[in-house]
């Protein structure tokens, strides 16, 4: 959803297609990073 959103973002700015892939991919890593960090610091309290 959040690459999604990235990427219709920066399609309305009026960059290219290749660019708002890129975004999107930036922001999908990102946030599954965070997601993952979010597990890994919940596993690490137990």
């Amino acid at each position: 959803m959040i690459a999604l959103v990235a990427g219709i973002l920066k399609s309305q700015t009026g960059a290219g297609l290749a660019e708002s892939v890129l975004v999107s991919g930036g922001a999908f890593a990102a946030a599954m990073a965070l997601c993952l960090a979010v597990l890994a610091a919940a596993q690490g309290s137990r």
